[in-house]
């Protein structure tokens, strides 16, 4: 039977038997909310039974029904009470949390945070609304922080001796993450620690990641440093020989002349700590030939391992080939001394011959040692070519030019050394 049929059924039964008009259920109190009842005929009591009460709760409260009606048992048929609004619990955002004013009840407003090295992503803030909604969605958070890394401070290294290089060591940093304290990895931008830096300024970097794929960075550089001395030069009419970089700390130089000069002060120097040269200036002196020996062979042994001789021998100063000799090679004399050759006339016959060596004269007895020294007539013209160990490598019964003097002396083994010492030294003519 319908539920409302039997209350019908109950009205009238309870007119019939007097109880018209008599309260029936508790009056209804309602807070937070109004009511408005309706009884079956309009009685003055809003209670009786078979009260009809239509429940309307404010805003932000809500009821468990929206009708109630007074039950024979003296009841209303549901609980009428208005209850504060509430929404679902939030869910705890990873890695971060939240406040609120008034848990999950209307109105209540709640504050999301993140835990350190996490940035929020979406709504700083929810609040719960009469619909039982939250106003907003659950943020994230994020990590959006780039880890931390401290470099190094600048490394400034002096190179060793005889070195233009220094080895520059360092501890790795190690990079910090304010998020989960996890790094994934760490590179460095230039030479690692223990390595050997070359002179100048050398920029380094390390670069650190985390497993969000933020990367922090520091920078720090290398300057290598080298002390060294006031350049030295190569003396005049000779050569100079270092190692290392020829001025750096530690650095020697070996200092010669070249033939027919004689080295004074320090053959060899060394750069010292104190960014000054041992020994003394370096300076290359012509040879003082002493013409007033008794013999030749005291003469040729001042020549020794130092100049070459080509000795010109003609009966008289007027003799063709002799004029045309001494023509073709005063026109030659850079090619001469770039050949380290020193040219030894012997004119005329004994007692009348005469001997010089440029402007220098020989007497007639040494000039005449000289040539049964070397086996040379007096009566023919004949020139002899003696290498620096005073051996006699070559004779000419007649004139040759130049060209064919100095090809002749090119193929000699020490000249060939000698020819890689002058292309360093820049040492050339064009004769």
């Amino acid at each position: 039977m319908d539920m409302w049929l039997l209350v019908l059924l109950l009205v009238q039964l309870c007119v019939c038997s007097g109880y018209e008009g008599t309260p029936w259920c508790a009056p209804i109190k309602l807070k937070h909310g109004d009511v408005s009842c309706r009884t079956p005929r309009g009685d003055h009591h809003r209670n009786v039974m078979g009260t009809r009460c239509k429940i309307r709760c404010k805003q932000g409260y809500e009821s468990h029904s929206s009708e109630v009606v007074c039950m024979a048992s003296k009841h209303w048929s549901s609980n009428y009470a208005c209850r504060q609004s509430r929404c679902p619990k939030l869910d705890m955002p990873v890695n971060g949390g939240y406040k609120c004013s008034d848990g999950s009840y209307f109105n209540s407003r709640c504050e999301f945070f993140c835990s350190p090295g996490f940035s929020l992503k979406g709504q700083k803030t929810a609040t719960c609304q009469h619909t039982s909604v939250w106003s907003a969605g659950v943020p994230t958070c994020v990590d959006l922080d780039p880890p931390k890394i401290k470099c190094p401070t600048l490394k400034d290294k002096w190179a060793e001796p005889r070195k233009l290089t220094a080895r520059v060591t360092w501890d790795t940093p190690e990079g910090v993450d304010t998020a989960d304290g996890i790094l994934t990895d760490v590179i460095l931008k230039g030479k690692p620690s223990k390595s050997d830096f070359p002179e100048g300024l050398h920029k380094m970097s390390y670069t650190v990641f985390d497993r969000a794929g933020n990367k922090g960075s520091c920078r720090f550089t290398v300057r290598v440093r080298v002390r060294r001395c006031s350049p030295l030069f190569p003396p005049d009419n000779g050569y100079m020989k270092c190692d290392a970089d020829k001025d750096n700390y530690g650095a020697s130089c070996e200092f010669k002349c070249t033939g027919g000069f004689e080295l004074q002060g320090s053959a060899a120097r060394v750069c010292q700590y104190g960014l000054t040269w041992s020994g003394s200036d370096t300076t290359c002196a012509p040879m003082n030939i002493n013409v007033g020996v008794r013999s030749a062979a005291a003469l040729l042994d001042q020549f020794y391992e130092k100049r070459r001789l080509l000795i010109i021998s003609a009966p008289t100063a007027a003799n063709h080939n002799y004029r045309f000799q001494m023509t073709n090679l005063q026109h030659a004399q850079c090619g001469l001394d770039l050949r380290h050759v020193t040219v030894i006339e012997l004119v005329g016959t004994y007692p009348a011959q005469v001997g010089r060596i440029r402007h220098r004269l020989l007497t007639p007895a040494l000039a005449l040692q000289l040539r049964i020294l070397l086996r040379i007539p007096q009566r023919s013209f004949q020139m002899v070519l003696v290498d620096k160990q005073g051996i006699d490598k070559q004779r000419y019964p007649f004139p040759i030019t130049a060209a064919e003097l100095f090809t002749t002396i090119d193929t000699f083994p020490l000249r060939k050394d000698e020819m890689l010492l002058q292309q360093e030294a820049g040492q050339s003519c064009q004769s």
